[in-house]
């Protein structure tokens, strides 16, 4: 499948297919300089199958987790260019998850005012979500995501065959962004989850069908004005969350989704987690997320504007005051 995303004028492939990192070079313009970005949790041999097909591979790579987004490792992509000499002309590819994605995304939206940047998403929750849309961040002062740009890819390579060397934890932490396209904008999709989550999924087409959940927004609302604030459901309180414990980002968006669904949805999406083995409760002061989720960018005066899901398909923006998110933060965090 070949999915085209016009956000902001600027227009890009999402090509998913089985075996297309072998082709990159056919649908990437590798020739020239390009910075090669995975880290030490990705396949070594995903980064080899790009760098073989650039004309100038320069390599790096990172050690894995989120504390690798920083802007120490952004100075660091950035002197490595500058270094090499890469002018506006070259370009970067992320492969692996998502904090590949982001700093280097961050990096080429930075560099010399911003040069091609081409993402090879090699885990299910960057190739559900983060690989489309244009998003780049490294975290600061413990907050995440906080410094950034939207740099939308020059394109984005999809190879579900990678998915066969993730965890059954890192590919349920992918299933949990899966859900929340369904939650928020799909409810045929989080209907067919729900009904054949026991038995096995169709990968290739929960991935193609959350893509065009993304795919829609994003072309409605780039820059997170209005609409594309939906795809934030769950990730206000899993946010926090994340900063507080060792949790994966898909698992913490997954019980950060519960207590921001009405009743009735709630008693859906409880049982889909758990057969998905994801958490349902966070084992961490819920004091110390509170505190997290309010210094977070969405807080404002005091009131935080969060995402709620009614039924599913649907998701409304809603203001919340510190009590009201004390409560829901106090229903799913335990110490």
């Amino acid at each position: 499948m070949v999915l085209t995303i016009s956000p902001g004028g600027k227009e890009y492939d999402v090509t998913v297919e089985a075996g297309c990192l072998n082709r990159a070079s056919e649908l990437f313009d590798l020739g020239r300089k390009c910075l090669v970005v995975t880290d030490d949790g990705v396949p070594g041999k995903y980064a080899e199958k790009i760098v073989a097909q650039c004309k100038e591979p320069v390599l790096v790579t990172l050690h894995q987790g989120e504390e690798s987004k920083s802007m120490k490792n952004l100075e660091k992509l950035l002197t490595v260019m500058l270094n090499h000499s890469f002018t506006r002309g070259d370009c970067a590819v992320a492969v692996g998850g998502g904090m590949p994605g982001d700093l280097a995304g961050f990096a080429a939206a930075t560099y010399m005012r911003g040069i091609d940047f081409y993402n090879v998403p090699t885990t299910l929750l960057s190739q559900a979500d983060s690989s489309i849309g244009g998003k780049t961040a490294v975290d600061l002062g413990g907050v995440k995501n906080i410094v950034g740009a939207f740099h939308q890819p020059s394109g984005v390579l999809i190879d579900t065959d990678t998915l066969e060397t993730l965890s059954a934890r890192q590919r349920a932490a992918g299933l949990a962004e899966i859900i929340k396209s369904g939650l928020i904008a799909d409810a045929d999709l989080f209907s067919y989850i729900e009904e054949n989550i026991a038995g096995g999924l169709d990968m290739g087409r929960i991935i193609e069908e959350a893509l065009q959940v993304k795919k829609k927004v994003v072309e409605e609302d780039e820059r997170e004005s209005g609409l594309r604030r939906i795809l934030n459901f769950g990730h206000t309180i899993g946010h926090g969350i994340e900063s507080v414990t060792g949790l994966l980002h898909g698992e913490c968006v997954a019980t950060g989704m519960i207590p921001m669904c009405s009743p009735e949805v709630r008693e859906r999406l409880v049982p889909v987690l758990e057969s998905a083995g994801l958490p349902v409760q966070a084992e961490c002061d819920p004091e110390a997320v509170f505190e997290a989720v309010t210094h977070d960018k969405k807080a404002a005066g005091g009131i935080i504007k969060t995402v709620y899901v009614p039924e599913p398909g649907k998701a409304e923006i809603i203001e919340m005051g510190p009590e009201d998110l004390r409560i829901r933060i106090n229903s799913i965090c335990h110490i």
